[in-house]
């Protein structure tokens, strides 16, 4: 079963409250993303006691969630107390990455926030750069902002793309520019986004991820996403990449490729905890 590059996992249990358990025995890691201090402190304790049992590792992700400032009446309080515990954990060193932060222009409500987004993304890519931490990014309708922090993101450790948006095109660029960069892949791959499956089929096999964004990217028909979509995503993944003519040798060890850029990405050996 391979690595689950993006999750909320505390929202996930609220729906199925033996995913924990599921993940434990599957050996499954995960990063799992938080905005609130209740969300990542459940997170933090999990991570903590698999690594006391040797068990597949959870990196604690902290951002403040570009939607969130659009999200309800009370976003200004909601904004300022998920910025305050994110400057907290991130100088108390208990932050595995930083975000998920970005920018999320799909519609003209999100727009809306759009000078607010840049103020917290400028905070986000700021902590990054000082605490040497992946920066993990939400992005919707906003590629051409990214392109506008290059000269930033060059200096991160990496920059993980969550349910990568942008085209085969701009993907590469933002390799040949020298960012160090991770495209994750899920369930809209799986629906036939045909960007998104243009992008896993073309890019370089150690710059690929996948993820179920779990409870929030659900399949048709289903009520919420779950570790056991990711043999559909593994699956996909492989077959648009041997459709595209890469190697079969590659194809077999797929799973092998994607746990290890797991860990580069996180910026972590496996086997080798952080802490």
């Amino acid at each position: 079963m391979p690595i689950d590059a993006h999750c909320h996992l505390r929202d996930l249990i609220k729906r199925s409250p033996n995913a924990e358990e599921e993940r434990r025995n599957q050996g499954l890691g995960c990063a799992a993303s938080a905005w609130n201090l209740a969300d990542f402190v459940y997170h933090e304790k999990l991570s903590q006691k698999a690594l006391q049992d040797k068990g597949p590792r959870i990196f604690c992700c902290f951002g403040v969630h570009p939607q969130l400032p659009a999200s309800s009446e009370k976003h200004s309080q909601q904004v300022s107390s998920s910025l305050m515990v994110l400057e907290t954990l991130a100088a108390e060193n208990r932050l595995h990455a930083i975000g998920e932060t970005g920018f999320d222009l799909f519609d003209q409500t999100f727009r809306n926030t759009e000078v607010l987004q840049d103020q917290l993304f400028a905070v986000h890519l700021e902590l990054a750069v000082s605490k040497e931490l992946p920066l993990v990014l939400h992005v919707r309708k906003a590629m051409h902002k990214i392109f506008a922090q290059i000269k930033v993101l060059k200096r991160l450790r990496s920059v993980i793309f969550h349910s990568y948006p942008g085209t085969l095109g701009e993907g590469e660029a933002l390799l040949k520019r020298g960012v160090n960069a991770y495209f994750s892949f899920g369930n809209p791959m799986v629906q036939g986004r045909k960007d998104s499956m243009r992008s896993c089929a073309g890019l370089p096999p150690e710059r690929l991820l996948i993820e179920t964004d779990a409870p929030y990217q659900h399949l048709p028909g289903g009520l919420f996403s779950h570790w056991q979509d990711l043999p559909a995503i593994r699956g996909t993944m492989a077959r648009l990449r041997e459709a595209a003519g890469h190697p079969q040798q590659e194809i077999a060890a797929l799973e092998s490729i994607l746990d290890s850029n797991f860990y580069r990405a996180y910026c972590e050996l496996e086997g080798n905890p952080q802490d």
